[in-house]
């Protein structure tokens, strides 16, 4: 269980989310005799609700916390660095623009997740219902994949 609760925790973090904590619960799927797609499933629907408990952060917290100067430099700093992702999508996908969100966060790499598409979607100020839809597909799509890789169905390289 404890397994269970660490691929929980790997998945709501920035950064690492699903792709370091699918790989941890198919594992605990196969050595516990689960079904893996109920974990799988469980470390997508975990890793939605954090795209909810972003926007809800940026929208309510994030101007309060800016009055902190370690976070200020933190998101400053951050920013600068999502910033450049951002323009460069905007630039490439301007006319698909949710269709480009999906794909962005689909895409199972570090820093790809559900995290920076939220920032991407709350920085450019995109339409809300259809950011959480397109983040949320991606996620999924993210999760499926990485699932797949975890149990050697697919080959990520």
């Amino acid at each position: 269980m404890h397994q269970l609760l660490l691929a929980v925790l790997l998945t709501m973090s920035p950064v690492l989310e699903l792709r370091a904590g699918m790989p941890v619960a198919v594992d605990y799927a196969l050595k516990n005799d689960v079904p893996v797609f109920l974990v799988a499933g469980l470390i997508i629907a975990v890793n939605i609700l954090v795209v909810f408990l972003v926007f809800i952060f940026l929208d309510f917290f994030h101007g309060k916390f800016l009055k902190i100067a370690i976070y200020k430099r933190f998101y400053e700093a951050h920013l600068r660095r999502l910033r450049k992702k951002v323009d460069k999508i905007e630039q490439r996908y301007a006319a698909q623009g949710f269709l480009a969100l999906t794909l962005f966060v689909a895409v199972p790499l570090p820093t790809t997740g559900a995290w920076s598409g939220v920032l991407i979607a709350w920085i450019l100020g995109l339409e809300r219902k259809k950011s959480l839809l397109a983040i949320s597909v991606g996620v999924t799509i993210a999760g499926i994949v990485v699932a797949l890789a975890s149990r050697g169905v697919i080959s990520l390289f």
